[in-house]
């Protein structure tokens, strides 16, 4: 593991996750202390902070740090703060935002490079968040599997339809925007721009068909990458509080809200950075 000067970094899984404990994200943090998060952001692809009661602004200032904030797609923010969506579920409601194994909005054309997700409200038991490592992913797989990918382009979709019924209650809600439906093409294999290795970019989210091929013909082949990125030995697994804030990099990691807090009520503040 990396020396850190300013931080203490506390592994979750080997696979990847790990608490950064010292932080106060309110505060004025030097540059110094930055740069050694995001140090530890790029080796552990999810990073976790405890105990920060942060205003949205307060929020959005920490997340500028490491990107430029950006609207998410077809949900409207906060009226203050547009960047900052409220993701919620009520006690009542059956479905939970993004409750699938994903990667975040995949269906544009430049995905967000990482998103901070911070707990306001969580509920008495459940509501876990699992994270999948793409680079073990990847470099598991066989060679002849990794060089017939390499040449692959995916179609990524909003409207894939395990996708779609995660979104039904917010698009309900007074706050959402119209339903409307995006599709972007990407390499199957790409190359992380800050680390140098490659990840893999398909997911069950968003990920429809290769180009070229029907949805047929290419649901074998993603049916078996689906179930091989989300193998346990390349997962991990955060148990919110409030005040919890997880940062994770949507270039090598996938990420799964479990559902199994019906009766509750759940409520975070999301950004998305690019």
């Amino acid at each position: 593991m990396s020396d850190y000067q300013h931080i203490r970094v506390e592994p979750i899984s080997t696979a990847l996750g790990a608490v950064i404990h010292g932080i106060d994200c309110r505060s004025d943090l030097p540059n110094s202390v930055v740069d050694e998060i995001r140090k530890a952001w790029l080796e552990h692809l999810v990073v976790f902070f405890q105990g920060q009661d942060l205003e949205p602004g307060e929020q959005l200032a920490f997340a500028r740090r490491f990107g430029l904030p950006v609207k998410y797609p077809m949900l409207e923010g906060l009226s203050e703060f547009p960047e900052v969506v409220r993701v919620v579920k009520l006690s009542h409601e059956k479905n939970n935002f993004g409750g699938i194994w994903h990667s975040d909005t995949t269906y544009l054309e430049q995905p967000p490079i990482g998103a901070l997700l911070l707990a306001r409200e969580v509920p008495e038991v459940g509501g876990d968040t699992l994270f999948a490592n793409m680079y073990l992913a990847y470099e598991t797989l066989s060679t002849g599997l990794k060089n017939m990918l390499g040449r692959l382009i995916v179609v990524q979709s909003s409207a894939k339809a395990g996708a779609s019924r995660s979104r039904e209650d917010r698009l309900s809600d007074v706050s959402a925007v119209a339903e409307q439906v995006l599709e972007a093409e990407h390499p199957v294999v790409q190359t992380h721009p800050e680390t140098g290795r490659k990840t893999l970019f398909v997911n069950y989210g968003h990920s429809i068909r290769f180009k070229n091929m029907t949805e047929a013909e290419s649901k074998p082949l993603l049916d078996y990458l689906f179930a091989h990125q989300t193998r346990s030995e390349f997962t991990c697994r955060f148990q919110w509080a409030a005040g919890s804030m997880a940062m994770w990099d949507n270039r090598c990691t996938q990420h799964n809200p479990i559902n199994d807090y019906h009766g509750f009520k759940r409520v975070m503040h999301r950004i998305s950075i690019n």
